[in-house]
């Protein structure tokens, strides 16, 4: 029989991955700014942050920091996105192509993070079957074979409010597995479904979780 290792892989907790997702955006801010190297305290200080949380929730995954520097922000940076899959491309279905779906589609923080919308999802037989940008506009009723066929892992919903429910239940159907909501109101999903809720004008996380 195989000895069992005594050595147990720590539980990463849930704020310490919802946290890397922010640290991610810092860095990213940093890096568009020219900053090379970042100590725990200037980091803290420039986005008003814990450093003492920022050196614990980073020493769950490792020693990113050099004695006397800090941490390189570029490969930092690289580290947290692989650490959150956004090292590989998230294929997302957009559901609803009004004036908030679209804004959403234009909005360039998705393909910066790993999201490529490639299929939107829309009833209006006066937007279904054209293409936006090369992205086709298809119908809902295709949902289920397009996700299969097209590797969609992710959802944004940008639909009325009276409609977010019906559709987020078409999409755990479909095999969606995370989704970020932007209708108006509260909607319900599975506990198994990763979801987020976030405003019309609000950033995308850096990562799903």
């Amino acid at each position: 029989m195989a000895r069992r290792s005594q050595f147990k892989i720590p539980r990463i907790p849930e704020m310490t991955v919802r946290r890397l997702s922010v640290y991610t955006r810092c860095l990213l801010q940093l890096e568009e700014d020219g900053v090379k190297t970042i100590s725990s305290q200037e980091l803290a200080e420039r986005f008003s942050l814990n450093s003492a949380q920022v050196r614990k929730d980073l020493a769950y995954f490792g020693e990113f920091g050099v004695r006397g520097i800090g941490y390189y922000v570029s490969g930092l940076k690289a580290e947290l996105q692989r650490i959150l899959g956004l090292d590989r491309e998230w294929q997302v279905a957009l559901v609803g192509f009004g004036n908030l779906g679209s804004a959403l589609f234009h909005y360039k923080g998705f393909a910066r993070q790993g999201f490529r919308i490639s299929a939107i999802f829309d009833d209006d037989p006066g937007k279904a079957g054209k293409l936006a940008d090369g992205v086709p506009i298809l119908p809902m009723r295709d949902l289920a074979r397009e996700t299969k066929g097209r590797n969609l892992q992710i959802a944004i919903v940008a639909v009325p409010a009276e409609s977010a429910q019906p559709v987020t239940e078409k999409l755990v159907a479909a095999g969606i597995k995370a989704i970020l909501n932007f209708a108006p109101g509260r909607i319900r999903a599975p506990k198994d479904v990763r979801f987020k809720r976030r405003g019309a004008g609000a950033k995308l996380p850096g990562g799903v979780a």
